[in-house]
C-alpha cells in the first residue's frame, strides 16, 4: 500500500511527436529554379558545375605537374655530372636545317642511348674554347635534321672572355626550351679549360669518351649505323683518324701528304668511302678547314670541298672560323 497516491496528470494512452533531428536546413545543393530534388539529379546521372570546374582544374593542375617533374629529370642529369659548377647560361634552341642528307639505315635512339624513362637524353660535351670542334657542330646541325634537339650552350667557371661567335655557335635560344619532354634529344655543349674534347652522357652507366674523333663517331651512330662492309668501316675509321691525327695535328710535310692522298682518293669516287656521303669527309673537311689548308688544297680536293659546302651542314663550321 503505497504512502501517498496521486491523480494522473495525463491519458494512459498519449503519443508524443519526437524530432527526428536537432537542427533543420536547407539544401545548398538544390538548383534554383529546378524543381527535380538532388535524389532525383543523382539518378540522372547530372553532375554539379562547380564539380566539374574543380574536376577541371584539378587536370590542369596534374599536367603541369607532370611536365614540371619531366624537366626536372632531365636536368638532374646534367647537374648530377662534375660540370655541374656552371656560371652562364648562353643560349638554348632547336634546329633546323633546310637541306637534307641522306644515310642508309635507319638508327633507333633506344638501341643507341637506352631506353626513354621519361627524361631527356643529354649528350653533354665538354670543349676547350681554344680549339673548337667543328666536327661537332656539323654532326649537331645533322642531327638537328633528324631529330627535335635541344641545344644549350654553357660557360664553365674555368673560363673567361669567350668570342661571342661560340656562344651562339648551337644557334639561337628557342621559346620552348623551359619544355624539355618536347625534345627526343639533349645537345649540351660546356665551354671549358680542358685539354682533351670530353663527351658524358649516362654517369651511372657509361664511362666518359675522350678526343673528339671518338666522339664524333658516337654522334655519327646517332644517325646511321657504320657500314657494314669491314673493308669499308676500316677505311671510314683510317681516314677520321688521319684527318685528327695528321691534318689537324700534324706538321706541314704531313699535311702535304695527307692533302695528296685526299686528292687521290676523291679522283676516285665523289666522297672519301666511294658514293656516299660519310663521317670520313666531316672529318677530313673540318680538319683541312681548321688547318688552313684549303686555299692550297689540289683540284680534286677543292671539287670536295665545294660539294660538302653546297650540303648546307658545314656553315657553323666555317662561320667559325671566319
Amino acid at each position: 500500500m503505497p504512502m501517498y497516491q496521486v491523480k494522473p496528470i495525463c491519458g494512459a494512452h498519449a503519443e508524443t511527436d519526437l524530432p527526428t533531428c536537432m537542427y533543420k536546413l536547407p539544401n545548398i545543393h538544390a538548383q534554383k529554379g529546378n524543381s527535380c530534388t538532388p535524389e532525383h539529379a543523382l539518378q540522372n546521372g547530372e553532375v554539379d558545375p562547380a564539380v566539374k570546374a574543380l574536376e577541371a582544374r584539378q587536370d590542369e593542375i596534374m599536367r603541369k605537374l607532370h611536365e614540371l617533374k619531366a624537366a626536372v629529370e632531365g636536368l638532374a642529369k646534367t647537374v648530377t655530372t662534375p660540370d655541374a659548377d656552371l656560371d652562364l647560361t648562353v643560349s638554348s634552341s632547336l634546329s633546323e636545317s633546310a637541306s637534307s642528307t641522306t644515310f642508309k639505315g635507319v638508327t633507333d635512339l633506344d638501341t643507341v642511348l637506352g631506353k626513354d624513362l621519361g627524361a631527356l637524353r643529354d649528350i653533354v660535351i665538354s670543349a676547350n674554347p681554344a680549339q673548337p670542334p667543328l666536327s661537332l657542330l656539323v654532326l649537331h646541325s645533322l642531327l638537328c635534321q633528324r631529330y627535335r634537339v635541344l641545344s644549350t650552350v654553357h660557360v664553365h667557371s674555368s673560363v673567361n672572355g669567350v668570342p661571342p661567335q661560340l656562344l651562339s655557335c648551337l644557334g639561337p635560344r628557342h621559346a620552348d626550351s623551359y619544355a624539355r619532354q618536347m625534345f627526343q634529344l639533349g645537345f649540351t655543349l660546356i665551354w671549358k679549360d680542358v685539354p682533351k674534347l670530353q663527351m658524358k652522357f649516362s654517369v651511372q652507366n657509361m664511362c666518359p669518351i675522350e678526343g673528339e674523333a671518338n666522339v664524333a663517331r658516337f654522334l655519327f651512330k646517332l644517325l646511321a649505323p657504320y657500314p657494314s662492309d669491314p673493308a669499308l668501316a676500316t677505311m671510314v675509321d683510317s681516314w677520321v683518324d688521319t684527318a685528327f691525327f695528321q691534318l689537324a695535328e700534324g706538321s706541314t710535310k704531313e699535311r702535304s701528304t695527307v692533302l695528296r692522298a685526299l686528292n687521290s682518293a676523291l679522283g676516285r669516287n665523289p666522297w672519301l668511302a666511294g658514293q656516299e656521303f660519310s663521317l670520313a669527309d666531316i672529318a677530313c673537311y673540318c680538319c683541312v678547314l681548321q688547318s688552313g689548308s684549303a686555299s692550297a688544297a689540289p683540284a680534286n680536293v677543292q671539287r670536295w670541298i665545294k660539294s660538302c659546302e653546297n650540303l648546307g651542314h658545314f656553315s657553323p663550321a666555317k662561320l667559325l672560323l671566319q
